[in-house]
């Protein structure tokens, strides 16, 4: 029997989640991203937020790891005075990720940054963000769709060559590229759409969402580098 890789997927800590008849504090993460990874051949596993220091020792379990979606990284994280049009922080959720970014880099584990995440990862490496960009989020609350335009020669072109309509919910963007990352797709207004670490390991960051389409290349990809550790 084929051993499906373990995945794991970092969460939202919410303060108010309602089910039932209850309301309560809840580790959240829209069904998306894990059927995203069975879908993919992985097995799914929910990250909830953590103190850094157990980072680590989390990403040490798993074969891959996927950072997900969600609020505006603080600025400060890289540098920068916050815009008015940048959202609240999410202080433990960015400690956190960061840390799981980190560790998963030291270890040699497989990485996908989605949206946020591949935000997180440019930051983590020393990038810097754009705060605030138009026509990535035109509906609140609704997903739109772009092409975007694969860079040849790198990981995510060769995966994925032609040019591909994907979901995409994004107010902010990747501005100065971390240490060590390539830009691997873009939209048509010049964003910056994927980037990418030359390997090993196999390091990936997508500004759209796949969780919220059809297309298994990207996480099948992440999947098949898992099952190769």
């Amino acid at each position: 029997m084929t051993v499906r890789p373990l995945i794991g997927v970092s969460t939202y800590l919410e303060a108010g989640a309602r089910w039932g008849v209850w309301e309560l504090e809840a580790a959240l993460l829209p069904a998306g991203y894990p059927r995203l990874v069975q879908h993919a051949g992985g097995l799914a596993a929910m990250l909830p937020p953590d103190a850094p220091e157990h980072a680590a020792a989390a990403v040490a379990r798993l074969d891959g790891l996927v950072v997900a979606g969600g609020p505006d990284v603080e600025p400060v994280r890289y540098g920068a005075a916050p815009d008015p049009r940048t959202g609240p922080p999410a202080r433990a959720r960015d400690t956190w990720e960061l840390a799981l970014i980190q560790a998963a880099l030291a270890a040699g584990v497989p990485l996908l940054g989605i949206c946020r995440g591949m935000q997180l990862l440019n930051v983590a490496l020393g990038g810097t963000l754009v705060q605030h960009i138009d026509g990535h989020a035109e509906v609140p609350g609704v997903f739109g769709h772009h092409p975007v335009k694969p860079v040849p020669g790198t990981v995510y072109g060769d995966l994925a060559p032609e040019e591909t309509s994907v979901p995409t919910y994004h107010h902010q963007a990747v501005d100065r590229l971390g240490e060590g990352l390539l830009a691997s797709a873009h939209a048509p207004d010049g964003t910056v759409e994927a980037v990418e670490l030359p390997g090993p390991p196999w390091v990936l960051g997508v500004q759209w969402h796949p969780e919220m389409g059809t297309d298994l290349r990207v996480m099948r990809e992440l999947v098949a580098a898992a099952s190769a550790r």
